[in-house]
């Protein structure tokens, strides 16, 4: 049974970044489920009142043409009805709905990859903000250095044009 577990890259490439949300498709959850995507929605409308909506909505006729085009669907196979996106809490509550031991199994290691993904998130975010700190401070400190060229430029080929000659002027009248 374990040989049957998907992999933690397989769960991870099943989610997607939606309305600004990660999220599950019916149709992903279905198969690491093995049940039918018409089962699992129709376990999710007869228990409404467990999934709100922060939990999952229903793509857009916009999201779903634009994911229809990612999967190229067939007329005949493929999905034809705009399909529920679910979010984290959404996917967690889908294991009390599906009541299987597999649901459970897999819900925790669907569960363990968010944690995973937070977390890289916000480790992203700090290294992002380090290094946007580090570019700031290396703009101040390169304008710092074309100037010590500039004035260095002047010491070695001094600009005479502009200078006023010293000495001694003679009158020619």
């Amino acid at each position: 049974m374990e040989d049957l577990q998907p992999t933690e890259s397989l769960i991870t490439n099943k989610i997607y970044r939606i309305r600004g949300m990660h999220v599950m498709l019916d149709f992903d959850l279905a198969e690491l489920y093995s049940v039918e995507t018409k089962v699992l929605k129709q376990q999710v409308r007869r228990n409404i009142e467990r999934f709100p909506e922060d939990f999952f909505f229903q793509l857009s006729e916009d999201e779903f043409d634009s994911l229809r085009s990612q999967f190229v669907t067939s007329k005949k196979g493929g999905v034809r009805y705009a399909p529920f996106a679910f979010t984290e809490q959404g996917v967690s509550m889908l294991s009390s709905v599906l009541r299987s031991k597999q649901a459970i199994d897999i819900n925790i290691q669907i569960m363990r990859v968010f944690v995973k993904m937070r977390s890289l998130i916000a480790s992203n975010a700090e290294i992002l903000e380090k290094i946007e700190k580090l570019e700031a401070t290396e703009e101040e400190q390169n304008a710092h250095i074309r100037r010590i060229y500039e004035i260095i430029k002047e010491l070695i080929e001094p600009n005479y044009k502009n200078r006023k000659k010293i000495g001694y002027k003679r009158n020619s009248d």
